[in-house]
This record gives structure tokens, C-alpha cells and sequence, in this order.
């Protein structure tokens, strides 16, 4: 018996493994839908360029879009290509898989000032995201202060640190790998309001820190507990004090031949940006920790910098016609409505590591179990003649392959690949 319709909007890991975990479970079409013309989401545009092997996971999601039963359709934008309301009248199943592609924004004074950017967007400009190639931030500044003390700050300051040869293995485009090369950056600064406790790096891209050929980690020990304390649970407890000993280890790092310097600085909150139209420091208030509240105590501390980035967290984009709070699809464990539904970071907020959407994919398979028992409305065959009478654009997974063949075959020594960066060009190669 053919199970019902499914269509998934969004290519990344949450789209992924929720076509993946449906496919097992049902004799379901199912079609996967991105704005991009290229699939899987964040792996291309947000794992930094340099951590090749976390990309890899994309050869899985290979696996499961040549199944049969799922085809992938790039290049479709939902409310201006195809509207939300159509799909859902033509597919049993609509799946929200469009995670959170927004910076939470910065509430202080002066955030707006030239200079001043979020991850997202600058993450987007050094990886080659189509929609941030024209960013063009301006590295000559000796300083650059980081906030936030996550995976993503990590990842920033260690692109900004690392040298040309620490970079010839990555996937980034030469309009942002010699700029960053050529920069007179000496010093980082990545700033958290809270502490190396409560920090939310993971020990993997830590110890990465203390590994740089150029840049030499710093960290007041005097910010470091000597024994850690509080109502943690085993595996937590056991994650932390790695981070303790890391941050601990960076104090014994030869520091010769170190031209760059990456100060970590904690219990420090942003209350604002200076500059006359542009960046030129910016003013942190000391925070202590009185159990687990956070006490300002009036301590002013500026650092004097041209480039600012914040990583303090995403959002997902309005979607026309839903409730969205703080960036996450009003949902129930995943259930929208009748025959519609949220997984990834739309569900639940941008947490976890890329596996964790695995869990969101096996629920909502189960929910459309527990709500579908047969096809109703028949889905691709009727998205396809849209798709013509509309006269769209369209790339399919073969597509992709010619993208990618294409990048790889025109990369430059030892890189994997030499990205496309319009979508013009990349429509223009699926043509050959």
C-alpha cells in the first residue's frame, strides 16, 4: 500500500534524516524541497571550511536522496516560488525543515554601526553563501572582538587565526581566504557573558585552539574553578572538567612565534558599541556568578577593535500564516497541525550537534504513522506540473552532482573543492 505524500522543506540535516527515518518506515514519495539550488542545508554554508570531515556527513545524506522514493527539488523559494498553503493542499504530509537562519540580534547601542556582524552572515561570507559573497567586511584592523562563547565563536576566531597553510585543506573562497590572510589581525577577543563552566564549546573544538601553528590561546586562570562545584549529572560533569583542563593546558603552550593572540575572556557582557558610523571599541560590563544568577557590579572593561561578530544564537525566519516564538514554530513534540509538521532547529531552537536532528526525524516518522495510513492526495505528480505551469527553475539531485563535480574538478591543490558562488553559475553548469 503507497503511504502517504510527503514533502520536506529544507535540505539540511533536519530535512535529512527525516526523509531518511520516513523512508524506512513508509512506502511514502517523498520530496525535499530548498530556496538553494544545492542540497543539505548548514553543512555546506555553516560547518567552517576548514572542518572537512564534519562535511563528510553529507555523503549519507547522498545515500538517501537516490533512493527511489525521494526525489530533491532546489531552487524552489516557499511563499514566492510555491506557497505554503499549495503544498499543503497537494501532499498529505508537509514537513518544516527550514532551521534558523537568522542572528539573534545584539540590544545594545551602537550594534548597528559598520562593522558590526552576525555569525550567520559572517559565517555565510567566509563558506561562500550565495546570499553573503557580497558582505565584503573590513579586516584591517589589528583587533577583533567575538561574542559568545559557543561552537560558532570557536569556529570564528579559529578562521580568523589560522594562516594559509592551515587552510589548504579547507573548501574556502579565495575572495575571503586572502583578505583574512593579508589582515593585520594580532589580537582576538572572544567575550562571554558567562563563565568556562557555562560555556557551550565542545572540548573537540577547543583543543583545536591550543593547536594553531600562528595564534597563541590566553586565559585568566584566575577565571578557572579550582574544584567544580554544583548539581551536574555525570556526563556533563565529566564534559566540563575536559573544558577545564584544556583551558588549563593553553597556559603551558610555547608562546615563540606566535604573531596572533586569542584572549578568552568570561563573565563580560556587552553594553556597548562605540564608533563615528563605524566600530571602534566597545564597552563590556564585569558579570559575577551568586549561584546560578548573573550580578552586574558596574566594572567597565573596552576594547579598542574594527570588526565585531556575535554569536549569541539564531532564529528561523517568519513563516507567513504561523506562530513563531523566539524563532521556533509553535509545535507540539513536533506537530504542528493535521499532517504538518517541524524538525531541526524550527522545532526546537538551534541546539544540540548535527546528529541530535536524527531524534527529530524518528518522532515525526512515528507521528505520521500514528495519523496516516494511505496516500490521499498524490503529491510530486501534481508539484511537477506546477512547476511547469509556472515555468520554474528547477535543479534536481543530478544537478547537484554536476555542481559538485564541477567544484571539484576546478579546485586548487589540495583543496576539496573550489565553490560555485552565484546561483546564475550554478543553474549555467546543470546545463552542461
Amino acid at each position: 500500500m503507497k503511504g502517504p505524500s510527503v514533502v520536506i522543506i529544507g535540505s539540511g540535516p533536519g530535512g535529512f534524516y527525516a526523509a531518511e527515518s520516513i523512508s524506512k518506515k513508509l512506502n511514502s514519495d517523498i520530496d525535499i524541497i530548498d530556496r538553494l539550488p544545492t542540497p543539505f542545508g548548514l553543512i555546506r554554508g555553516g560547518v567552517a571550511p576548514d572542518h572537512q570531515t564534519t562535511k563528510k556527513i553529507s555523503l549519507t545524506y547522498t545515500k538517501t536522496a537516490k533512493k527511489d522514493q525521494i526525489r530533491f527539488f532546489g531552487n524552489i523559494e516557499i511563499g514566492k516560488d510555491i506557497s505554503l498553503d499549495e503544498l499543503r493542499k497537494i501532499y498529505d504530509v508537509v514537513i518544516l525543515a527550514t532551521g534558523s537562519e537568522l542572528d539573534n540580534k545584539l540590544e545594545i547601542g551602537g550594534a548597528n554601526l559598520k562593522g558590526v556582524y552576525g555569525s550567520a552572515e559572517f559565517v555565510g561570507w567566509y563558506n561562500g553563501h550565495p546570499d553573503y559573497v557580497n558582505l565584503e567586511p573590513d579586516l584591517n584592523t589589528e583587533n577583533v572582538v567575538v561574542i559568545g562563547n559557543g561552537n560558532v565563536a570557536i569556529d570564528v576566531v579559529r578562521v580568523l587565526s589560522k594562516n594559509l597553510e592551515e587552510m589548504t585543506e579547507s573548501d574556502m573562497p579565495e575572495y575571503a581566504l586572502n583578505p583574512i590572510n593579508q589582515s593585520p589581525i594580532k589580537n582576538l577577543y572572544m567575550v562571554g557573558r558567562r563563565g568556562p563552566v557555562q560555556a557551550k564549546f565542545t572540548n573537540v573544538e577547543l583543543r583545536e585552539m591550543g593547536n594553531l601553528k600562528n595564534c597563541l590561546p590566553i586565559v585568566n586562570n584566575l577565571d578557572l574553578p579550582h574544584k567544580l562545584e554544583g548539581d551536574f549529572s555525570d556526563r556533563d560533569r565529566r564534559l566540563i572538567e575536559k573544558n577545564l583542563e584544556t583551558l588549563k593546558s593553553f597556559s603551558s603552550i610555547e608562546k615563540r612565534n606566535k604573531e596572533k593572540k586569542l584572549n578568552f575572556i568570561f563573565f563580560y557582557k556587552p553594553i556597548e558599541i562605540i564608533g563615528n558610523e563605524k566600530v571602534e571599541s566597545i564597552k563590556f560590563e564585569k558579570i559575577k556568578l551568586e549561584g546560578n544568577e548573573l550580578k552586574n557590579t558596574g566594572e567597565i572593561f573596552k576594547i579598542d577593535c574594527g570588526l565585531v561578530i556575535t554569536a549569541i544564537g539564531y532564529k528561523s525566519k517568519d513563516v507567513p500564516g504561523l506562530k513563531i516564538i523566539d524563532g521556533i514554530v509553535e509545535n507540539k513534540n513536533g506537530r504542528i497541525d493535521t499532517g504538518f509538521y517541524a524538525v531541526g532547529w524550527i522545532r526546537r531552537g538551534p541546539t544540540g550537534v548535527i546528529g541530535t536532528n536524527k531524534v527529530d526525524g524518528e518522532l515525526v516518522a512515528d507521528l505520521i504513522i500514528k495519523e496516516f495510513k494511505s496516500q490521499k492526495n498524490n503529491g510530486r505528480k501534481s508539484l511537477i506540473e506546477i512547476i511547469k505551469i509556472k515555468n520554474l527553475r528547477v535543479t534536481s539531485f543530478e544537478d547537484w552532482e554536476k555542481i559538485d563535480s564541477y567544484e571539484k574538478k576546478n579546485a586548487k591543490e589540495s583543496a576539496p573543492r573550489k565553490k560555485i558562488l552565484s546561483i546564475k553559475e550554478m543553474l549555467n553548469i546543470c546545463k552542461i
